[in-house]
Parts: C-alpha cells; sequence; structure tokens
C-alpha cells in the first residue's frame, strides 16, 4: 500500500515487439501493406488512462491542420549539399525525447 507507480511509455514507444524499427523514426509504422493508415493502440503520445491529456482532441485536431496546410503550400528538403540519407534523425535525450535541431529548405508549390 501507498507505492507510487511512474509508468514510463517508452517503455511502449520503444518495444521491439510492437514496431519494427523502435528507436528510429518512421512514419511507415502506420501504414499497411496496401499504405493506408493503421492506427496503433502501442502509440500514446498523450498517455492513457486517468492521467490521459485532457486537450488530446484539440491538439491533434490543431495539429492536422498545422501539418496538412503546410504541406499543400510546401515541399520539404535538406539544404544544398546534403541529402536525405545525412539527416541525423536522432532524438534529443532528456526527461522527454526532442527532436534535434535542423536545417531544411521549404520551397512553395503553390
Amino acid at each position: 500500500m501507498g507505492t507510487t507507480v511512474y509508468p514510463l511509455l517508452t517503455s511502449v514507444l520503444h518495444d521491439d515487439n510492437e514496431w519494427e524499427t523502435p528507436s528510429t523514426f518512421n512514419p511507415a509504422h502506420f501504414l499497411d501493406k496496401q499504405g493506408r493508415f493503421v492506427n496503433r493502440d502501442a502509440f500514446m503520445p498523450f498517455s492513457a488512462g486517468r492521467r490521459a491529456c485532457p486537450g488530446e482532441g484539440l491538439a491533434r485536431m490543431e495539429l492536422f491542420l498545422f501539418f496538412t496546410s503546410l504541406l499543400q503550400r510546401f515541399r520539404f528538403t535538406p539544404p544544398p549539399g546534403v541529402t536525405e540519407e545525412e539527416l541525423d534523425l536522432t532524438p534529443a535525450v532528456g526527461f522527454t525525447l526532442n527532436p534535434s535541431l535542423h536545417q531544411l529548405c521549404a520551397v512553395s508549390h503553390v
């Protein structure tokens, strides 16, 4: 009794039983063999249960609108002289995993 439990969601987000390449950024984790979106139960960016983020619905809607508007208007490429393979997608490790800083070119195609 009285034991405090701190669930670490990184354990499921980095589980090699759930993800093909758990330690790398891989959008294909959310696609089936036909390239259609698959909702993965192991993906819990807003936590779960009683401690789940109450703003999850709003955040998902805002992120969808933000990124779709960007992707409709721009094509993102590495800066001149850098290939996509040379981009380091390793997250910065801390209390949370944060993406490392990158320089990208946003090329308008509208």
